[in-house]
Protein backbone atom coordinates (compact mmCIF):
# COMPACT_ATOMS: atom_id res chain seq x y z
CA UNK A 1 0.00 0.00 0.00
CA UNK A 2 1.16 3.81 -1.27
CA UNK A 3 2.03 5.90 1.84
CA UNK A 4 -0.98 8.22 1.52
CA UNK A 5 -3.52 5.17 1.28
CA UNK A 6 -1.72 3.50 4.22
CA UNK A 7 -1.75 6.38 6.89
CA UNK A 8 -6.26 6.69 6.05
CA UNK A 9 -6.38 3.16 6.63
CA UNK A 10 -4.79 3.02 9.76
CA UNK A 11 -7.33 4.84 10.97
CA UNK A 12 -10.35 3.32 9.72
CA UNK A 13 -11.51 0.78 12.36
CA UNK A 14 -14.82 -0.28 10.90
CA UNK A 15 -16.83 1.19 8.20
CA UNK A 16 -19.80 2.27 9.67
CA UNK A 17 -21.17 3.05 13.35
CA UNK A 18 -18.65 3.69 16.30
CA UNK A 19 -17.22 7.28 17.93
CA UNK A 20 -14.12 8.69 15.75
CA UNK A 21 -13.57 11.25 17.99
CA UNK A 22 -10.11 10.16 19.55
CA UNK A 23 -8.77 9.45 16.25
CA UNK A 24 -6.98 12.12 14.42
CA UNK A 25 -8.75 13.91 11.72
CA UNK A 26 -8.74 13.22 7.97
CA UNK A 27 -9.38 15.92 5.34
CA UNK A 28 -11.27 16.43 2.26
CA UNK A 29 -9.41 18.47 -0.25
CA UNK A 30 -11.20 20.99 -2.78
CA UNK A 31 -8.82 21.59 -6.19
CA UNK A 32 -8.06 25.13 -6.99
CA UNK A 33 -7.19 24.87 -10.33
CA UNK A 34 -6.38 27.69 -13.37
CA UNK A 35 -8.57 27.79 -16.80
CA UNK A 36 -11.32 29.77 -15.72
CA UNK A 37 -13.59 27.63 -14.68
CA UNK A 38 -15.80 27.56 -11.43
CA UNK A 39 -13.63 25.36 -8.96
CA UNK A 40 -15.65 26.84 -5.89
CA UNK A 41 -18.69 26.63 -7.12
CA UNK A 42 -21.61 24.43 -4.69
CA UNK A 43 -19.69 25.85 -1.36
CA UNK A 44 -22.39 24.10 0.64
CA UNK A 45 -21.58 20.61 -0.97
CA UNK A 46 -18.46 19.45 0.91
CA UNK A 47 -19.41 20.61 4.16
CA UNK A 48 -22.60 18.43 4.67
CA UNK A 49 -20.33 15.21 2.61
CA UNK A 50 -18.62 15.48 5.83
CA UNK A 51 -21.11 15.93 7.93
CA UNK A 52 -22.37 12.57 6.77
CA UNK A 53 -19.12 10.50 6.85
CA UNK A 54 -18.60 11.70 10.47
CA UNK A 55 -22.56 10.86 11.28
CA UNK A 56 -22.94 7.71 8.94
CA UNK A 57 -18.66 5.94 9.16
CA UNK A 58 -16.27 5.68 12.14
CA UNK A 59 -13.89 7.68 10.18
CA UNK A 60 -13.11 10.93 11.81
CA UNK A 61 -12.80 13.99 9.20
CA UNK A 62 -12.50 16.99 9.87
CA UNK A 63 -15.28 19.90 9.61
CA UNK A 64 -13.55 22.15 7.00
CA UNK A 65 -12.27 21.31 3.40
CA UNK A 66 -8.93 22.27 2.74
CA UNK A 67 -8.46 24.29 -0.45
CA UNK A 68 -5.54 23.34 -2.48
CA UNK A 69 -3.33 23.72 -5.53
CA UNK A 70 -1.25 20.89 -6.86
CA UNK A 71 1.46 22.59 -6.01
CA UNK A 72 1.13 23.33 -2.23
CA UNK A 73 2.62 20.68 0.20
CA UNK A 74 -0.28 20.19 1.98
CA UNK A 75 -1.75 18.25 -1.01
CA UNK A 76 -0.07 15.21 0.02
CA UNK A 77 -1.75 14.93 3.41
CA UNK A 78 -4.68 14.75 1.74
CA UNK A 79 -6.32 10.87 0.84
CA UNK A 80 -9.37 12.90 -1.04
CA UNK A 81 -9.24 15.47 -3.56
CA UNK A 82 -12.36 17.11 -4.96
CA UNK A 83 -12.86 18.71 -7.78
CA UNK A 84 -15.75 20.32 -9.81
CA UNK A 85 -16.99 23.36 -11.87
CA UNK A 86 -18.82 24.20 -14.83
CA UNK A 87 -15.99 25.66 -17.21
CA UNK A 88 -12.58 25.41 -18.24
CA UNK A 89 -9.59 23.10 -16.71
CA UNK A 90 -6.38 24.01 -17.30
CA UNK A 91 -3.24 22.59 -15.83
CA UNK A 92 0.79 23.37 -16.16
CA UNK A 93 2.97 21.07 -17.16
CA UNK A 94 4.23 21.14 -13.65
CA UNK A 95 0.77 20.71 -12.45
CA UNK A 96 0.57 17.58 -14.69
CA UNK A 97 3.61 15.73 -13.25
CA UNK A 98 2.57 16.62 -9.34
CA UNK A 99 -0.97 15.59 -9.97
CA UNK A 100 0.53 11.62 -11.39
CA UNK A 101 2.93 11.40 -8.56
CA UNK A 102 -0.27 12.09 -6.10
CA UNK A 103 -2.15 9.65 -7.52
CA UNK A 104 0.63 6.73 -7.75
CA UNK A 105 1.65 7.34 -4.17
CA UNK A 106 -2.20 6.58 -3.10
CA UNK A 107 -3.63 9.68 -3.83
CA UNK A 108 -7.92 9.59 -4.84
CA UNK A 109 -8.94 12.71 -7.10
CA UNK A 110 -13.17 12.45 -7.79
CA UNK A 111 -13.93 14.77 -10.67
CA UNK A 112 -17.53 16.21 -10.52
CA UNK A 113 -18.50 17.20 -13.26
CA UNK A 114 -20.83 20.73 -12.69
CA UNK A 115 -22.00 20.52 -16.49
CA UNK A 116 -19.50 22.12 -19.05
CA UNK A 117 -16.12 20.92 -17.61
CA UNK A 118 -16.39 17.49 -19.59
CA UNK A 119 -14.35 18.01 -22.43
CA UNK A 120 -11.51 20.00 -20.59
CA UNK A 121 -11.30 17.61 -17.29
CA UNK A 122 -11.11 14.18 -20.17
CA UNK A 123 -8.05 16.63 -22.13
CA UNK A 124 -5.86 17.53 -18.93
CA UNK A 125 -6.20 13.62 -17.36
CA UNK A 126 -5.05 12.24 -20.87
CA UNK A 127 -1.92 14.38 -20.29
CA UNK A 128 -1.74 13.60 -16.54
CA UNK A 129 -2.06 9.88 -17.68
CA UNK A 130 -1.84 9.29 -21.50
CA UNK A 131 -1.59 5.47 -21.02
CA UNK A 132 -4.52 4.91 -19.13
CA UNK A 133 -7.47 6.55 -20.42
CA UNK A 134 -10.84 7.22 -18.60
CA UNK A 135 -13.12 3.61 -18.64
CA UNK A 136 -16.51 3.10 -17.03
CA UNK A 137 -16.60 1.70 -13.77
CA UNK A 138 -18.37 -1.64 -13.74
CA UNK A 139 -21.68 -1.27 -11.49
CA UNK A 140 -20.10 -4.62 -9.41
CA UNK A 141 -17.23 -2.61 -8.55
CA UNK A 142 -16.92 -2.35 -4.63
CA UNK A 143 -17.33 1.80 -4.72
CA UNK A 144 -20.74 1.12 -5.77
CA UNK A 145 -21.64 -1.34 -2.81
CA UNK A 146 -18.90 -0.64 0.28
CA UNK A 147 -21.24 1.03 2.68
CA UNK A 148 -24.45 1.88 0.60
CA UNK A 149 -25.79 -0.30 -2.19
CA UNK A 150 -25.32 1.21 -5.98
CA UNK A 151 -26.93 -1.56 -7.90
CA UNK A 152 -27.47 0.85 -11.27
CA UNK A 153 -24.68 3.07 -10.44
CA UNK A 154 -24.56 6.38 -9.93
CA UNK A 155 -27.53 8.62 -9.09
CA UNK A 156 -28.91 10.82 -11.05
CA UNK A 157 -29.21 14.21 -9.40
CA UNK A 158 -29.94 16.84 -11.95
CA UNK A 159 -30.79 17.02 -15.73
CA UNK A 160 -27.90 18.03 -17.52
CA UNK A 161 -28.07 16.46 -21.29
CA UNK A 162 -30.24 13.84 -20.58
CA UNK A 163 -28.00 11.18 -20.54
CA UNK A 164 -27.71 8.48 -18.01
CA UNK A 165 -24.94 9.04 -14.49
CA UNK A 166 -22.13 7.91 -15.24
CA UNK A 167 -19.11 6.72 -13.32
CA UNK A 168 -15.95 6.70 -15.32
CA UNK A 169 -12.21 6.08 -13.62
CA UNK A 170 -8.59 5.85 -13.90
CA UNK A 171 -7.23 2.68 -12.51
CA UNK A 172 -3.65 2.29 -10.97
CA UNK A 173 -2.05 -0.35 -9.24
CA UNK A 174 -5.21 -2.50 -9.35
CA UNK A 175 -7.42 0.63 -7.38
CA UNK A 176 -9.38 3.51 -8.76
CA UNK A 177 -7.34 6.39 -8.27
CA UNK A 178 -9.51 8.80 -10.60
CA UNK A 179 -13.22 8.76 -10.24
CA UNK A 180 -15.44 10.91 -12.71
CA UNK A 181 -18.94 11.27 -11.74
CA UNK A 182 -20.77 12.50 -15.25
CA UNK A 183 -23.89 13.50 -16.07
CA UNK A 184 -24.69 12.86 -12.51
CA UNK A 185 -24.17 16.13 -10.22
CA UNK A 186 -23.83 14.68 -7.28
CA UNK A 187 -22.33 17.96 -5.81
CA UNK A 188 -25.79 19.80 -6.17
CA UNK A 189 -26.99 16.63 -4.14
CA UNK A 190 -24.83 17.69 -1.34
CA UNK A 191 -26.04 21.14 -1.12
CA UNK A 192 -27.82 22.60 1.88
CA UNK A 193 -31.85 21.48 0.59
CA UNK A 194 -32.61 25.05 -0.43
CA UNK A 195 -30.41 25.77 -3.00
CA UNK A 196 -31.63 23.33 -5.58
CA UNK A 197 -34.95 22.34 -3.81
CA UNK A 198 -33.92 18.57 -4.58
CA UNK A 199 -36.19 16.22 -3.42
CA UNK A 200 -35.06 14.24 0.20
CA UNK A 201 -34.40 11.21 -1.72
CA UNK A 202 -32.31 12.38 -4.26
CA UNK A 203 -30.13 14.30 -1.87
CA UNK A 204 -29.41 11.22 0.49
CA UNK A 205 -28.89 8.95 -1.76
CA UNK A 206 -26.17 11.63 -3.20
CA UNK A 207 -24.87 12.02 0.11
CA UNK A 208 -24.60 8.09 0.66
CA UNK A 209 -22.42 7.34 -2.92
CA UNK A 210 -20.50 10.32 -1.19
CA UNK A 211 -19.70 8.61 1.42
CA UNK A 212 -18.90 5.10 -0.28
CA UNK A 213 -16.45 6.89 -2.61
CA UNK A 214 -14.54 8.55 0.48
CA UNK A 215 -14.37 5.42 2.30
CA UNK A 216 -13.15 3.90 -0.67
CA UNK A 217 -10.24 6.61 -1.58
CA UNK A 218 -8.83 6.08 2.26
CA UNK A 219 -9.38 1.95 2.56
CA UNK A 220 -8.50 0.90 -1.01
CA UNK A 221 -5.25 -1.08 -1.69
CA UNK A 222 -3.67 -2.65 -4.41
Amino acid sequence: MKPLALAAAALCLGLVGGAAASRPALSVGRLHYDGGGDWYANPSSLPNLIAAINQRTTLAVADRERVVRLTDPDLWDLPFLYMTGHGNVRFSDEEVGILRRYLENGGFLHADDNYGMNESFRREMARVFPDRPLAEVPLDHPVYHLVYDFPRGLPKVHKHDGLPAQGFAIVVDNRLAVFYSYQSDLGDGWEDAEVHNDPAAVREAALNMGVNLFVYAVTASP
